[in-house]
């Protein structure tokens, strides 16, 4: 019986270990097409985006 636990325990240790190397590759592999000028939202869009919502819920605290 301790040879199934500790396999059960490499396993998932395992499967831990490959999910986060996969998320690290997936983020290096953003990071990298970012750089490359393929993001598919520009920054200024994104910034006013975000003031537009800062500012509606400004505007919902102020006159409300």
């Amino acid at each position: 019986m301790p040879e199934q636990d500790e396999k059960r325990d490499y396993r998932g240790a395992e499967a831990r270990r490959s999910a986060v190397q996969r998320r690290r590759d997936r983020i290096v592999a953003e990071i990298e097409r970012n750089r490359r000028g393929e993001y598919w939202l520009p920054t200024w869009a994104m910034v006013a985006i975000l003031l537009a919502i800062i500012a509606g819920w400004a505007s919902l605290v102020i006159f409300a």
